[in-house]
């Protein structure tokens, strides 16, 4: 074992080693803000909802780097994005069926 234990990173070092850290940012930023989304979002205001995600780009900003490092940052929220949405998805069933 070499001590890699992201392969997302292996698909796009193959695919574009030129665009790693923007591609690794896009990435997170998406599955960061679909988890949040599902997860944490609440009704607020337009100004407050731009301050949130532009606070989550900062944020994921910094764990690109560690995505670079060959952390498993994207498939960990990748699976967290999973993971929230079959939770929306089974708290949709259950308040329809109680109805």
């Amino acid at each position: 074992m070499e001590g890699n234990f992201s392969l997302i990173f292996d698909i796009i070092y193959d695919f574009s080693p030129e665009n790693l850290y923007f591609i690794f940012f896009v990435l997170n930023y998406i599955f960061a803000a679909i988890s949040y989304k599902l997860g944490f979002a609440r009704k607020i205001s337009p100004l407050k909802s731009i301050f949130v995600y532009i606070m989550l780009a900062i944020g994921v900003y910094i764990i690109s780097i560690f995505s670079i490092l060959q952390y498993p940052i994207t498939e960990s929220l990748i699976v967290v994005a999973l993971v929230m949405g079959i939770y929306r998805f089974r708290l949709y069933r259950e308040r329809a069926n109680s109805n």
